[in-house]
């Protein structure tokens, strides 16, 4: 067991009984001590036939997994380390990529309301305070229309802990709460709120596109992008497009990409 007093463990009973209740999307909630990668928990549990619902979060990860096959490390309780299982059964398989844009949507929601931060998007799933690194989030297929939705927010990591000079959390951030329940709770709500008003519309982006575009810290801005291919291409991230990929205006035209790695920059 982890001994840091300024860091309290998650209370799994007490998360249960604000959370998982009649008509709720939410039908369990495991908090475990430790393991390799909650994704992996909950991807294996989707296999097994887990319904829609479970989330599983852990107090340390050993094998955190980031995108683009980067890890993801922090201290034991100082982050929230999620993951949850969501079946959108009735989406199209074309509308699936928007609810990758959707979980940061509802992780910057819930730390600008209970945090009392100005949390902002970074496509395509990155949560930002100015151009510090927040969260991170990491969607997996699986089964089918399956989803293993995972997500990071440092919460009460310190300066000599960053991993990488452009990291941030909620206390370094000076947020008005860095409760872990508390700031679980509302992320599952604000969660909870904009997936089911997504999949009840059969994935239409239009419940999507206005409040990504109000938070984006993206959309407008010199953009450098490393392309999965290995090369690189500079221009002004104008919009989403239908399919949820960056557009970007570029001197050869407007491109669309549906992944990449995206750097913002500056403007003298």
């Amino acid at each position: 067991m982890f001994s840091d007093l300024e860091r309290p463990p998650l209370d799994a009973r007490f998360l249960r009984g604000r959370l998982v209740r009649p008509g709720s999307l939410w039908t369990q909630i495991d908090v475990l001590d430790d393991t390799e990668s909650t994704n992996a928990v909950v991807a294996a549990a989707a296999l097994a036939g887990a319904s829609e619902g479970l989330v599983v979060t852990a107090e340390h990860q050993s094998s955190g997994r980031g995108r683009l096959g980067r890890t993801w490390t922090t201290p034991p309780r100082s982050a929230l380390l999620t993951s949850v299982l969501l079946r959108p059964t009735a989406v199209a398989a074309a509308r699936l990529p928007w609810l990758g844009l959707l979980v940061p949507l509802a992780v910057a929601a819930a730390v600008r309301r209970v945090g009392e931060i100005p949390a902002r998007v970074k496509w395509p799933n990155d949560v930002l305070v100015e151009d510090r690194k927040l969260a991170g989030i990491l969607l997996e297929r699986v089964d089918g229309p399956a989803a293993v939705v995972g997500f990071g927010i440092n919460v009460t990591l310190r300066e000599s802990e960053k991993p990488h000079p452009g990291a941030t959390s909620l206390a370094l951030e000076k947020a008005a709460t860095t409760d872990r329940v508390t700031v679980l709770a509302a992320v599952l709500r604000e969660l909870a709120t904009r997936y089911q008003t997504w999949a009840d519309a059969d994935g239409d982006p239009a419940t999507i596109l206005p409040e990504y575009r109000e938070l984006s810290a993206t959309l407008g801005r010199l953009v450098r992008v490393e392309l999965p291919d290995g090369t690189f291409l500079e221009g002004r991230a104008r919009d989403l497009d239908n399919d949820g990929r960056l557009l970007v205006d570029t001197p050869g035209g407007a491109r669309p990409l549906a992944a990449g790695d995206v750097t913002h920059l500056r403007t003298s």
